[in-house]
C-alpha cells in the first residue's frame, strides 16, 4: 500500500501515465500529475484520483528543461510535503526512418525521454535522500531492449533509460532507495488505435500471448514496484509485453 504517501507522475495525462496515476491513488498514494500541454485531460486524471479520497494536483511542465523541472519539484515537495516515488512516463516519439531524420528529430526524442527523466531523479534524489527511503521508476520500452525500424531515436532514449536505471539503482541503494525500469510492448494508446486492423493483427501475431497490453496492464507494474512488495527489487526492467521479447 501507498497510503499517505506522495507519488510524481510525469506524462500524466492520459494514457499509461494516467492509469499509473489511478492506480497509485487506489493504493492510497497523493499524486503529482505532470503534464507538458493537455491541462483539461490533466485535470481530469486529478478528478479522477480525487474520487479515490486521495489529494492530486496538476503541473505543467517541459521536464526537458532542466530549470522547469527544478522549479516543478521545488513546487510539488511544498505542496505535498515530501515525495516517496517518482515516475518517469513522459515521452514523445517521432518516428521516421534513419536516412530521413533529421537532428532535431533525433535531439526532441532523446530531450523529452531520456535527459527529461534525468532531470527529474536529479532534482527529487535529494528529497529522497533526506528521508532516506523512496522509489523511482522508469518507463523503458520492448524497443530500447530489441531495435525498431522507423524509431532509431526512440529506441536510443528508452536503451538509454535501461542503463540509467542500473547505474542510479548502484548509487541510491544504500539509502533504502530503488530504482527499476518497466519495459512495455504494443499497448493500447492513442498510438496503437490509430493502426489498421490489418497492422494490429500481424502485432497480436508476433506476440506468444496473442493480445496487445492495457495501460493498467503497465500501471499494476509501475505500483508493484512503488510499493513494500518490491522493497528487495532494484535495477530490473521487467517487460510488460506479452512475451515479445523473450
Amino acid at each position: 500500500m501507498l497510503k499517505g504517501k506522495t507519488v510524481v507522475v510525469t506524462g500524466g495525462s492520459r494514457g499509461i501515465g494516467a492509469a499509473i496515476a489511478r492506480h497509485c491513488a487506489q493504493c492510497g498514494a497523493n499524486v503529482a500529475v505532470v503534464y507538458a500541454g493537455r491541462a483539461d485531460a490533466a485535470q481530469e486524471t486529478v478528478a479522477n484520483c480525487e474520487k479515490l479520497g486521495v489529494r492530486a494536483k496538476a503541473y505543467q511542465c517541459d521536464v526537458s528543461d532542466f530549470e522547469a523541472a527544478k522549479n516543478l519539484v521545488a513546487s510539488i515537495v511544498a505542496d505535498f510535503g515530501s515525495v516517496w516515488g517518482l515516475v518517469n512516463n513522459a515521452g514523445v516519439t517521432c518516428d521516421k526512418l534513419l536516412l530521413r531524420m533529421s537532428e532535431a528529430d533525433f535531439d526532441r526524442v532523446l530531450a523529452v525521454n531520456l535527459k527529461g527523466s534525468f532531470n527529474m531523479i536529479k532534482h527529487l534524489t535529494p528529497v529522497l535522500l533526506r528521508a532516506k527511503e523512496g522509489r523511482i521508476v522508469n518507463l523503458s520500452s520492448v524497443v530500447g531492449l530489441m531495435g525498431n525500424a522507423g524509431q532509431v531515436n526512440y529506441a536510443a532514449s528508452k536503451a538509454g533509460v535501461v542503463g540509467m536505471t542500473k547505474s542510479v539503482a548502484r548509487e541510491l541503494a544504500s539509502r533504502s532507495i530503488t530504482c527499476n525500469a518497466v519495459a512495455p510492448g504494443f499497448i493500447d494508446t492513442d498510438m496503437t488505435a490509430k493502426l489498421t486492423d490489418d497492422q494490429q493483427a500481424a502485432i497480436r501475431a508476433g506476440i506468444p500471448l496473442g493480445t496487445i497490453g492495457t495501460v493498467d496492464d503497465v500501471a499494476a507494474t509501475v505500483a508493484f514496484l512503488l510499493g513494500d512488495g518490491a522493497r528487495y527489487i532494484t535495477g530490473e526492467v521487467i517487460k510488460v509485453d506479452g512475451g515479445l521479447y523473450i
